[in-house]
C-alpha cells in the first residue's frame, strides 16, 4: 500500500498596509506632523500640521484617499510659488479634484443643432447625392 500524497497548505493572504494619513510638512520640514482627515459626506479633504498650525483643504470625491489631498495641497504651493515669480497678481488657488461648468472661463457652451420642422435650410445635397428641386409645403 502506498501513502496518500499529502496537500500543501495554501500561503497565508497577504495583509494590504493601511495608506498613511501623516504626512511631512512643506513648511516646517516636520517628519509625520501633517495630518489629513478626509469628509466624504461633504465632499471635503482637510490637512493640517500639528507643528506649524498649517491648514489647506480641498474638494475630494469617492475614490479620494489621504495622499490625494497631500499632492493637492504641494500642487497649490507650487502654484503660490510660480505666481510669486511671474509678477502678477496672485490668484487664489481654485484646486483640481472637482471642477464645474462655471468656471474661470465661464459657462461652458455645447453646441445644439436643434432643427424645426418648418426649417427649410436642410437640403440632401452632397458629394454624389443630386439636390431636390421640388419645393415642398
Amino acid at each position: 500500500m502506498g501513502k496518500r500524497k499529502s496537500s500543501k497548505k495554501p500561503p497565508p493572504k497577504r495583509k494590504n498596509e493601511a495608506l498613511s494619513s501623516t504626512f511631512a510638512c512643506l513648511f516646517c520640514n516636520h517628519e509625520d506632523a501633517v495630518t489629513v482627515k478626509l469628509e466624504k459626506k461633504l465632499g471635503v479633504g482637510m490637512l493640517e500640521c500639528k507643528v506649524c498650525s498649517q491648514k489647506f483643504q480641498c474638494g475630494i470625491h469617492y475614490l479620494s484617499a489621504a495622499i490625494d489631498v497631500y499632492s493637492e495641497w504641494i500642487d497649490a504651493a507650487d502654484a503660490v510659488a510660480q505666481d510669486g515669480n511671474s509678477g502678477a497678481g496672485p490668484e487664489p488657488y481654485r484646486g483640481t479634484a472637482r471642477r464645474s461648468s462655471t468656471g474661470p472661463a465661464g459657462p461652458s457652451k455645447k453646441k445644439t443643432n436643434v432643427y424645426d420642422d418648418d426649417d427649410d435650410d436642410r437640403g440632401y445635397e452632397g458629394d454624389g447625392i443630386v439636390g431636390d428641386e421640388d419645393e415642398y409645403e
